[in-house]
């Protein structure tokens, strides 16, 4: 399947569809949207997954709330718009939603506290270049004194010079250095290809 065709900038109402457009058209969006993820999530260790967000992933999720809420209101659209943009990447830079997966509660509560501070240990790299850490969750807090929270948000800002690297095929991995969770992944071409897309 053909790779999406990039837009940028932040979504606007013009850019959304009605309730009942969505209802009609839901079906064939959501599965164009799906297989665009699957080139920009990344297992990292068995417990860890970065879905690297951009436009067309925000809209889709924007049209799900609004589906779910049963908001038409030009204010309530708006608020959810203001609520997502901002995990649209800026063409400087990476933004994933972070997913700590442990299906077993007990053991889920008991691997969050081990794990605090992790969001801060997630790193990309172009090439040879420096690691870039990620600024973590800008929007609210999602630590504790006990535990870390299974969901984070990241986002990953790069020089103009990795920029370019990463533009004309420079490699691309990801990991978490975190002295209870330590893994690095290098990315498939085709992941690469996706992320390069959101760079400018």
């Amino acid at each position: 399947m053909a790779s999406e065709p990039v837009q940028r900038g932040r979504l606007s109402r013009a850019d959304l569809m009605s309730l009942e457009q969505y209802s009609t058209g839901r079906k064939e969006f959501r599965a164009r949207v799906l297989e665009h993820k699957r080139h920009r999530s990344v297992a990292i260790g068995p417990n860890a997954t970065w879905a690297f967000e951009d436009r067309l992933t925000i809209q889709y999720q924007v049209q799900e709330m609004l589906r779910v809420e049963r908001i038409f209101e030009a204010a309530g659209i708006q608020d959810e718009l203001d609520a997502y943009n901002p995990l649209i990447p800026d063409g400087s830079n990476w933004k994933a939603t972070f997913l700590i997966e442990f299906p077993d509660p007990e053991e889920r509560k008991q691997r969050l506290a081990a794990l605090k501070g992790i969001e801060d240990r997630c790193w990309v790299q172009v090439g040879d270049a420096d690691r870039v850490f990620a600024i973590a969750d800008e929007d609210l807090e999602r630590e504790n004194e006990e535990k870390t929270s299974s969901v984070h948000f990241l986002r990953f800002e790069l020089s103009a010079e990795m920029v370019a690297r990463a533009k004309s095929g420079g490699t691309l991995q990801v990991g978490i250095e975190h002295p209870n969770y330590n893994y690095e992944v290098q990315l498939s071409e085709a992941q690469r290809a996706s992320l390069t897309a959101d760079l400018a």
